[in-house]
């Protein structure tokens, strides 16, 4: 019974800081990962449209099909 009663408010206030700290963190960390996969995605889709691209539509913007092709198929992590 002794240790319920050594227990103070402000040692329960500090853990609830605590906790706070630690999902303002893993809120800041969860959205710098969902900026990072929405990153990767965009390139993989762009990548893919090179793929899509007619002659004359590579030669616009200046690439060859040799170089869109092996633009297209990089890993989603290159």
């Amino acid at each position: 019974m002794q240790t319920i009663d050594t227990f103070s408010g402000e040692s329960l206030e500090g853990n609830s800081r605590t906790a706070r700290s630690y999902v303002r963190s893993f809120a800041i960390f969860a959205g710098k990962v969902f900026t990072w996969v929405s990153w990767r995605l965009e390139r993989r889709r762009t990548r893919l449209a090179l793929l899509n691209m007619t002659d004359e539509q590579l030669w616009d913007v200046g690439i060859s099909r040799a170089d869109a092709y092996r633009e297209g198929i990089r890993s989603f992590l290159d």
